[in-house]
């Protein structure tokens, strides 16, 4: 006895399964083939690298990846697979012993918002964890998914997309008429950038030339009002807030995060860098914006001044409501989860109102609400057959500081007297939108312990 409590482990230095890899996540305990190894295990890897493919051209990060290759490749016998991903790249290695290794590589090139087709994948790696279906069954689902038509049309998402931005230009404080430039400068950005999507113009241009239009209409109408022209009583700051939050990179950085946390720096690294690429280009589209609307001679903002909703406490909530819902419909995300991410943002606004209330601070409050967000978001997402990051996404969006990045554009572009401030300013914003994607993951790991019954966690008689 006094032996075996002094004796080290064995063997001390035994490797970790790669199978290990699969415990907290939504593939855990995959059930294994009997029948050994499939002979044609190319079929296997192609298979597995079509559907990584897919997942990361839908959004996914790079954990959720690996854990899915890991499983079908488990699923369907192969032992001794090596995954290796990389931001654009994803690389596996099959070493059988006493047989030829065969590696394969897949380099995803494009991107697009599908969030309804990233919940398909995630059921079909779920049936294949549970051996309802084989490769060829899994092959054909994936051609299927991969050529299903979005769940909404174009027209459809341009619409959200404005109002989207009308909804959030009133949550945060701006009026009636602000909504509607808000409404009309978001319909112009959409049209915008499929023009010059078609152009193959650069993300990072089409984003400074979205950040531009958008500052430039609010500035227009805002000089109408402030030399008499017309009476429409607009605070540009609003409207630009409401219109560049579509711009923002959320779930790059929702991604990167992640993927920094779970062990993937080169991913993460990536990502990181994609995103602050798109938040720069979105700072010089403003900047540009407010230096030749001070060069035609246009007058000084007053943007230090504090905003709160115009409407009562209730009418805010429905506000959001239709925001959450519009931004749902802008992410493709299935029809289903649509009333779960209004519900569940809804009820972060209300966790970080009370968070607010008691005095948490500005800069924390975002980020309490964000971990609130991402808990929900995985317990609900799990049970309605859908990973974490298709409800998170969506129901964080109104947390992240727009009208603190034009201010602090505006300080650095016109308010010379002192640069600082702007400086500090845009610091601040860009350390509460790392806060609330840090908030949203580590929501995501608080959950994990009340989600091991869902989605393929422990079930029985399962063997590796």
């Amino acid at each position: 006895m006094l032996r075996r409590l002094v004796q080290g482990e064995t063997p001390p230095t035994q490797a970790m399964s790669i199978v290990e890899r699969l415990a907290g996540s939504p593939y855990a305990n995959p059930r294994v083939r009997s029948g050994g190894p499939d002979a044609s295990a190319r079929k296997t890897l192609d298979f597995a690298l079509g559907m990584a493919e897919t997942m990361f051209r839908y959004g996914a990060g790079a954990l959720e990846v690996e854990t899915a290759i890991i499983a079908v490749t488990a699923a369907y016998g192969l032992e001794n697979i090596e995954v290796d991903i990389t931001n654009q790249s994803v690389l596996l290695n099959y070493s059988p012993k006493d047989q030829t290794p065969i590696t394969v590589m897949r380099v995803v090139r494009s991107w697009t918002n599908n969030y309804a087709g990233l919940a398909l994948v995630h059921r079909l790696v779920t049936d294949i964890v549970d051996g309802h279906v084989t490769r060829a069954e899994a092959s054909a689902r994936l051609g299927e998914i991969v050529h299903k038509p979005k769940p909404f049309p174009r027209w459809a998402v341009t619409f959200s997309a404005g109002l989207f931005a009308a909804a959030i230009v009133a949550f945060i404080g701006g009026g009636p008429l602000g909504s509607a430039v808000g409404f009309g400068s978001t319909i112009l950005v959409s049209l915008l950038q499929r023009v010059l999507g078609r152009w193959r113009v650069p993300d990072f241009f089409t984003t400074a030339a979205s950040g531009f239009l958008v500052t430039a209409l609010a500035m227009l109408f805002w000089w109408l009002d402030a030399s008499g022209s017309v009476d429409l009583n607009i605070a540009p700051g609003i409207v630009v807030a409401g219109g560049i939050l579509l711009l923002l990179p959320t779930g790059r950085l929702v991604s990167a995060v992640q993927d920094a946390i779970n062990g993937f720096p080169v991913t993460a690294a990536g990502r990181f860098l994609s995103a602050f690429l798109s938040f720069g280009a979105i700072v010089a589209g403003i900047a540009v914006a407010l230096v030749v609307g001070t060069l035609l001679g246009m007058p000084s903002l007053e943007v230090t001044e504090e905003t709160s909703s115009q409407y009562p406490f209730a009418v805010t909530v429905l506000i959001l409501a239709v925001a959450l819902a519009t931004i749902s419909i802008t992410e493709q995300s299935p029809m289903n989860l649509v009333l779960p991410t209004v519900l569940i943002g809804v009820g972060g606004f209300l966790v970080g109102t009370l968070s607010e209330a008691v005095g948490v601070g500005p800069r924390l409050t975002p980020a309490v609400a964000a971990i609130a967000i991402g808990m929900a978001s995985r317990i609900v997402a799990l049970r309605m057959g859908a990973p974490q990051l298709v409800i998170a996404v969506p129901a964080i969006l109104f947390l992240f500081p727009g009208l603190s990045i034009f201010r602090s554009m505006y300080g650095l572009s016109i308010g010379l007297e002192d640069i600082s401030d702007g400086v500090i300013g845009l610091f601040n914003a860009l350390t509460v939108i790392l806060a609330i994607a840090g908030g949203v993951v580590f929501g995501d790991n608080l959950a994990r312990p009340l989600t091991r019954n869902l989605s393929g966690n422990d079930r029985r008689n399962r063997r590796r």
